[in-house]
C-alpha cells in the first residue's frame, strides 16, 4: 500500500497513438516526509506519519511546531497517518514522491467534494419536476414526504432540501496515465473530487486489478 498527498491542479487530455484521447486529471503529488513513525511497542500499532506542504512557524500550534523541530523538519500544513502491516522500513526524514506510483498503477483519489451550499431536491438527489402547465402547484416542489394518519411523522432519511457538497468521498481504480518526476505530477484517467488546487490523498487501489 502507497500513499501521498497532493493537491489537484486541473483536468487535460492525452492523445495515444492511435489519436484516441482521454480525458485525465493532473495531481500535483508529494513530497511528503516521514515525520514520525509509530511503533507497536511504543505505540501500540504500526504506522508511518506523513508531513505535507511546510508552513511558517507561526502558522502551526506549538505541540506541532515542537514535534517538526524533533523530526529536523518546518512544520507541515497537513498530517497524515499511514497504517502499516509491520515495522516501518523507512525513517523519519525520507520522503516519498510521485515516481513511486508506474504508468498502468490503479489509485484510490479521496477529496473534498466541491461546496454547494443549500440546494433543493432537484439538484442534490436529482428529483423529477412537475408539468408547467395547467396550474401546476409541483413545479420544481419535492412533493409529498410522508402520511398524515400512520405513521405520523417524517421517516428517517428522507431525501429532502439540505446541504450539498463539501463532504469527503474517494474515487476508486483511477488508472494512472502518464507520470512526470521532475514536476512531480501524476495524470489519472477521469475526474477526482474536488476544486482545483483542492487537497487529494492518493493511495494503491484497495479492490482494483492491475492490468496486464
Amino acid at each position: 500500500m502507497t500513499l501521498i498527498l497532493g493537491r489537484k491542479r486541473g483536468m487535460t487530455q492525452l492523445f495515444a497513438e492511435d489519436g484516441t484521447a482521454t480525458g485525465c486529471t493532473v495531481l500535483q503529488a508529494g513530497p511528503c516526509v516521514v515525520m514520525q513513525i509509530r511503533s507497536r511497542e511504543r505505540d501500540g500499532y504500526d504506522a508511518i506519519q506523513w508531513g505535507f506542504e511546510d508552513v511558517p512557524d507561526q502558522r502551526v500550534a506549538k505541540p506541532q511546531r515542537e514535534a517538526a523541530k524533533k523530526a529536523n523538519q518546518a512544520p507541515k500544513r497537513v498530517l497524515r497517518e499511514e497504517r502499516l502491516d509491520g515495522p516501518a522500513e523507512l525513517e523519519v526524514g525520507d520522503s516519498i514522491e510521485a515516481s513511486v506510483f508506474e504508468v498502468g498503477d490503479l489509485v484510490d483519489v479521496t477529496g473534498t467534494t466541491k461546496g454547494r451550499g443549500f440546494a433543493g431536491t432537484i439538484k442534490r438527489h436529482g428529483f423529477h419536476r412537475g408539468p408547467k402547465t395547467h396550474g401546476s402547484m409541483n413545479y420544481r416542489r419535492p412533493g409529498s414526504i410522508g402520511c398524515s394518519a400512520y405513521p405520523g411523522r417524517v421517516i428517517k432519511g428522507m431525501r429532502m432540501s439540505g446541504h450539498y457538497g463539501a463532504k469527503r468521498h474517494t474515487t476508486k481504480n483511477l488508472e494512472v496515465m502518464r507520470v512526470d518526476t521532475k514536476r512531480g505530477l501524476i495524470f489519472v484517467k477521469g475526474a477526482v473530487p474536488g476544486p482545483n488546487g483542492g487537497l487529494v490523498q492518493v493511495r494503491t487501489a484497495k479492490t482494483g486489478v492491475k492490468k496486464g
